[in-house]
């Protein structure tokens, strides 16, 4: 039986297994979002400034491992919603960031991370937890559906 568990990442530790987590999802998201960048210096630059706003936001940076080994990772940290909504809800926590290997998809690192994200808000104050996910990742939105999350808001886009 393989051990689940999620931890604080340990950085710098932590951070050979980040990047290639990030080149991993942007690799995926490529497959339906033909804007993603596919640079060798992308998951460099994206890595840099996740820890800035994780730094500057109080946010945290998760580890999913099996057996020891990270599997996958989740990024959130606080956020402001705009002045048009309700106190209680205006300030937020936000996973900016979530992704499990293909191999370790369906064991449960994904609820496991989402869990912990939710618990990090609710130690913040939070009354709200916000995910942004691209339209085209159903995957993504099945499962954050079933950790039940619904729809908020609709981003549309028109090329020019």
């Amino acid at each position: 039986m393989s051990k689940l568990s999620v931890r604080p990442a340990r950085l710098p530790d932590d951070e050979p297994a980040i990047l290639a987590f990030i080149e991993a999802l942007q690799s995926y998201e490529a497959a339906f979002e033909a804007n993603r960048r596919q640079d060798e210096t992308f998951a460099r630059e994206h890595w840099s400034v996740l820890k800035e706003r994780a730094a500057a936001r109080n946010g945290v940076v998760l580890i999913a491992e099996r057996d020891d080994v990270p599997v996958g990772w989740a990024c959130a940290y606080d956020d402001d919603g705009e002045v048009f909504m309700a106190l209680p809800e205006r300030r937020h926590g936000f996973l900016a960031e979530m992704f499990v290997a293909p191999e370790a998809r369906g064991e449960g690192h994904g609820r496991a991370l989402i869990g912990a994200v939710e618990d990090w808000a609710r130690e913040r104050g939070h009354k709200v937890m916000m995910i942004g996910v691209l339209a085209g990742n159903a995957r993504a939105i099945r499962a954050y559906e079933g950790a039940g999350y619904a729809p908020y808001g609709l981003t549309v886009r028109k090329y020019l």
